[in-house]
């Protein structure tokens, strides 16, 4: 069976979405399906196109049994919402005309930006073939919580129409929440048989220890050899509300605390411009790191933050960044609501904070210092048994063929 999978994100690019198609459609090739990857040019995070790439038409390539072509779009910062919205459309109007003269017997597209399934379902108009929306964020709800479009504004309206209608028009649609699922059903009257959960994992083999070396070299490169390191690796941008981490930040005086903050976005600088104003030396910007180096600057990390600003929006989401540091063994530092808490609670591995609350965030800070090391390995491993992305690759596609 011939798959085409529309994602504006893929390998070299090393964000979750890039991540998640890419070990999903390295599973089903294994399986025995042919597959290919309509997506841009790598240039996530920072809007530069990767080097040995070049921003043009067309090009071909295999990357691990997958078809790779990449198509033109207008690539800029991811900051500035008229210019993302024309990114995410120039991407939907080459991946739709390349995609015209692609066979193939399914089509999936990707989220969060649905200007990717408007291209898939436009493709299936054409082409007669169903297709499947993979919905990883609830878009346009999602802008709104960050604060980038009113929710009584027309625009937004329009885009709640065209969120309507792809619900409607695909054949199967695949969440990565239950509480995403929830809001289908109820919200758009969608049958639930259509709807199918599949949350983000990991595998665990892509997470191998370093070696110890390497991790004092590391730690020493950085002055942090005897630090208390509590790492935050991922995009910096509105949704992640790292200022008020930055302020929290501020009222710790135990100087044995350091915090990395590791990564590229649409808020990195305003970030660093603000810390400059603290005149601390408790924390540190680092650039993003490539796939490979990831276990590494876990490794040196003694805890792991995973934190998004508090809006009723993000209680639906689980951020995949948890998987990766439980799969190094990092007890998870959470400032996230809803799914993700229950997440974090049930498996025992990590603590708590309500997002934007200080003095929660002191509190956890100091909680987690407390855990009992055993018994979190142990409750690790319950999880990561649980969130093994082979499995959940190989369930994806027996429910949407």
């Amino acid at each position: 069976m011939r798959i085409l999978f529309l994602t504006d994100n893929f390998p070299p690019e090393t964000n979750a979405p890039a991540t998640r198609t890419y070990e999903h459609c390295l599973k089903w090739i294994d399986m025995g399906y042919k597959v290919t990857v309509i997506t841009c040019f790598p240039n996530f995070p920072k809007g530069k196109v990767f080097e040995g790439y070049t921003n043009k038409l067309y090009q071909k390539e295999n990357i691990d049994g997958i078809t790779v072509i990449r198509v033109w779009s207008y690539i800029t910062k991811n900051n500035g919402f008229v210019k993302r919205i024309i990114d995410y459309i120039s991407y939907a109007l080459t991946s739709f005309l390349f995609g015209l003269f692609i066979k193939t017997d399914l089509i999936i597209a990707t989220s969060p930006q649905f200007f990717t399934a408007i291209s898939g379902s436009m493709l299936s108009v054409f082409k007669r073939t169903p297709w499947v929306m993979e919905v990883r964020d609830l878009w346009p709800d999602s802008i709104a919580a960050v604060g980038s479009m009113n929710k009584s504004s027309k625009p937004f309206k329009v885009l709640k129409k065209i969120e309507h209608h792809l619900y409607l028009s695909a054949s199967k649609i695949v969440v990565v929440t239950d509480s995403f699922k929830k809001y289908i059903i109820k919200e758009h009257q969608i049958k639930p048989e259509k709807v199918g959960v599949f949350k983000n994992g990991v595998i665990i083999n892509n997470f191998k220890k370093p070696e110890l070396n390497d991790v004092i070299a590391l730690k020493e490169s950085l002055g942090l050899k005897n630090k208390i390191i509590i790492s935050y690796l991922g995009t910096h941008g509105l949704a992640h509300g790292l200022k008020f981490i930055l302020e929290s930040i501020s009222k710790i005086s135990n100087p044995d605390l350091h915090f990395l903050f590791i990564g590229d976005g649409a808020e990195k600088e305003n970030l660093i411009k603000y810390s400059k104003t603290l005149h601390l030396k408790n924390f540190t910007f680092l650039e993003s790191v490539t796939k490979s180096e990831i276990p590494l600057y876990i490794e040196i990390s003694d805890y792991s933050l995973v934190n998004l600003k508090k809006s009723d929006e993000f209680k639906n989401v689980i951020p995949s960044k948890i998987f990766e540091n439980i799969a190094m063994y990092k007890p998870i530092l959470l400032g996230v609501e809803g799914e993700s808490k229950k997440l974090i609670d049930d498996y025992e591995v990590g603590v708590c904070f309500e997002p934007e609350n200080i003095e929660s965030f002191l509190n956890a800070l100091c909680d987690i210092q407390k855990l009992d090391r055993e018994s979190f390995k142990v409750n690790c491993n319950k999880m990561l048994a649980d969130f093994d992305r082979n499995n959940i690759a190989e369930n994806l596609i027996k429910f949407i063929v």
